[in-house]
């Protein structure tokens, strides 16, 4: 049986979009080839030009969560500006820096502030700061994200462990020239985000008290939020939270091979379910209010890495 969505066959339109997708993967072979390694490398030896730190850990704070950059034992300080080549984060509360240093014992790079697509970056640039951490050292990424939810359940100030996405509504990352030097050109996303450091951050989760949902998140460009017919449709796809960023950049960990643990912090509804004139002053109100739980979680997640 064909399922209809607001009044459409749905099966049409996904074969639309799929043919979309086809059509921009088509013409991506006559786009510019993606920057040289030695850009990525660059940028990694401005950074190391005061210090040898070697940090096992990314942490990338989303909007409103840069309390847990408070905990860290700071070694170093790097606003983005600093790095020559880097993009700059132009969005308000986001600050625009790495943090190297300790979290817990756990030598740690702190994203403070993220590159997203709407601003008007190419999706290479958009994932160039999380490809530092990885060429960085860090081996394994904990990404935090604001998000709205096309759930009841699933309310403002909850926290969501990420089991999966949906990336079909952005450019893929990798698109364009591969580099042998950062990963394989087809890369595995059945496991996403590890099944162990899930385990993990529920675990830690019952620690301190903290009531860690699952869910599945889809990513889409912005900078607007979703209308009504948008979210019904992002539901019936099977994802559970909406956002604007952390899909592409998982892809592009994963394609160097780094383990990723992603968590929503639930910070409106989707008009979908109900329509309280979300706005980004609300988003991140919300997530300033969630933000000690989530410091606690990702702090004990910390500590239990740590400790394996």
């Amino acid at each position: 049986m064909t399922r209809k969505f607001a009044g459409f066959a749905l099966a049409p339109l996904l074969a639309f979009l799929m043919v979309l997708g086809l059509c921009a993967c088509g013409q991506s072979e006559s786009t510019e080839p993606l920057k040289a390694e030695h850009d990525l490398n660059a940028m990694v030896d401005s950074i190391r030009i005061e210090n040898d730190f070697k940090p096992e850990l990314g942490i990338v704070l989303g909007s409103g969560l840069h309390p847990l950059a408070d905990e860290v034992e700071i070694v170093q300080e790097i606003p983005y500006e600093d790095i020559e080549g880097f993009p700059r984060s132009t969005v308000e509360g986001h600050a625009g820096r790495y943090i190297l240093g300790y979290l817990e014992g756990v030598p740690v790079i702190i994203m403070d502030g993220r590159i997203h697509y709407y601003e008007g970056y190419s999706m290479e640039e958009v994932v160039t700061p999380d490809r530092i951490m990885a060429k960085l050292g860090a081996e394994t990424v904990i990404m935090t994200n604001a998000v709205g939810s096309m759930r009841k359940d699933f309310k403002p100030g909850d926290l969501v462990c990420i089991n999966d996405h949906i990336a079909s509504f952005v450019p893929n990352p990798l698109i364009g020239q591969n580099d042998e030097d950062l990963g394989d050109r087809f890369v595995n996303m059945a496991e996403s985000y590890d099944k162990g450091l899930r385990k993990i951050a529920h675990k830690a989760a019952g620690q301190v008290g903290v009531d860690l949902k699952d869910g599945v998140f889809l990513q889409v460009t912005g900078p607007t939020f979703e209308t009504p017919a948008e979210a019904e449709l992002y539901a019936s796809l099977g994802a559970d939270t909406v956002g604007m960023s952390t899909a592409v950049e998982t892809i592009a960990l994963r394609h160097m091979g780094v383990k990723v643990l992603g968590i929503n912090c639930v910070t409106n509804y989707c008009p979908n379910v109900v329509d309280d004139g979300t706005s980004h002053e609300a988003v991140q109100e919300n997530a300033d209010k969630a933000a000690g739980r989530m410091v606690k979680l990702v702090k004990r997640i910390v500590r239990d890495l740590g400790e394996r």
